[in-house]
């Protein structure tokens, strides 16, 4: 395919998800890159309709209806409900579609393989859609990694109606959970988990504890019933501690080693930069945001999804890497079950 050659694209699933893909896709059509929104899939014949006339794209009710219609498509977006997943994605990537799925990549294991699978025997691409590694604090965070040994994950928001066909873990936390193990390059050796439903009938709140191979350690904490939204990630690593704030798109470092040698005048700068970023660094620490170029986490995982379309190759956050973050997603479930049983909770 040449370079000028519009990707024709589908989105399947017009809900909260799909609103935003469809937009995302509208808006690189307009801004004159080589895509063309070609159909919008769903089930819910009001939701299909509103979704086709805000976007003004042609609406079917069935995958199997956008295929006939719009011809050969080269790639889509996959937005429905986690349990739907799979399902959704075996007639694409049949037709020779690749695929950015939304994540979680499935609701189970067996689910993803036959994602993969289907993947495989088609030649496709398949992207996990975890968006926040494309946060541009997360990619600026990259830039200053080196032996992370301690991790902490906050992801708090309060409780919508959204998304309750899962649990917080595979909501929420997994989030965190796919960041973390692409930053760490070690296996995990140890889940410690406890969660509680508390508005849902599924875990709402989750707290866990992982270890890895190589010693680094992991906590994250998820809530969808808090009462304020957070959104961060601290790590630790030899003389190095950096806080991320995924929605100010912020990465704060503080060096031990830095601020050695600094005059008053220094020191004091570094005193009222430090009160304005809300820390308070004792003498010996030398404080500095790091430069991040902000950017929409949606669109630049889109482009990116597209590029890998356009010139056949891996994508950034795999298939592959989606499973692994559902296979931990899953073990830390069923850690959470047993310490529920252990506890009389259940």
């Amino acid at each position: 395919m040449s370079a000028s050659q519009p990707l024709r694209v589908a989105v399947v699933g017009a809900g909260a998800f799909g609103r935003n893909h469809l937009r995302v896709y509208r808006e690189l059509e307009q801004a004159g890159q080589a895509v063309q929104l070609a159909g919008v899939v769903d089930r819910d014949s009001a939701t299909l309709a509103a979704a086709s006339e805000k976007f003004g794209v042609p609406g079917f009710e069935t995958i199997e209806a956008c295929l006939a219609a719009t011809g050969k498509l080269d790639a889509a977006s996959i937005c429905v409900p986690t349990v739907h997943h799979a399902t959704a994605a075996a007639p694409l990537l049949g037709a020779g579609v690749d695929l950015l799925v939304e994540k979680p990549l499935a609701a189970n294991l067996a689910d993803a393989d036959r994602i993969l699978e289907l993947a495989r025997a088609h030649k496709r691409i398949v992207q996990a859609g975890h968006l926040e590694r494309f946060n541009p604090a997360v990619t600026a965070a990259r830039t200053q990694l080196h032996q992370p040994m301690f991790f902490e994950a906050h992801r708090l928001s309060v409780f919508t109606p959204r998304s309750l066909d899962v649990d917080v873990v595979l909501d929420l936390m997994i989030h965190d959970l796919d960041i973390v193990l692409s930053l760490v390059d070690s296996p995990v050796r140890e889940v410690r988990a406890v969660g509680l439903p508390v508005l849902s009938r599924k875990v709402d709140i989750a707290n866990v504890r992982l270890e890895f191979e190589n010693g680094c350690v992991a906590n994250f904490t998820a809530s969808r019933v808090s009462t304020e939204r957070v959104r961060k990630l601290r790590f630790f690593q030899p003389h190095q501690y950096l806080s991320l704030d995924f929605a100010r798109q912020d990465l704060l470092m503080i060096d031990v080693t830095a601020a050695a040698g600094m005059d008053p005048a220094q020191l004091a700068a570094l005193a009222q930069l430090a009160q304005q970023a809300g820390q308070h660094p004792s003498a010996g620490l030398s404080l500095k945001k790091v430069p991040v170029e902000q950017g929409e986490p949606l669109r630049l995982e889109i482009e990116s999804f597209l590029n890998a379309v356009r010139n056949r190759t891996k994508p950034l956050v795999s298939a592959e890497d989606g499973r692994a973050a559902l296979a931990l997603a899953l073990e830390i479930n069923q850690a959470i079950a047993a310490h529920a049983a252990r506890t009389g909770l259940i």
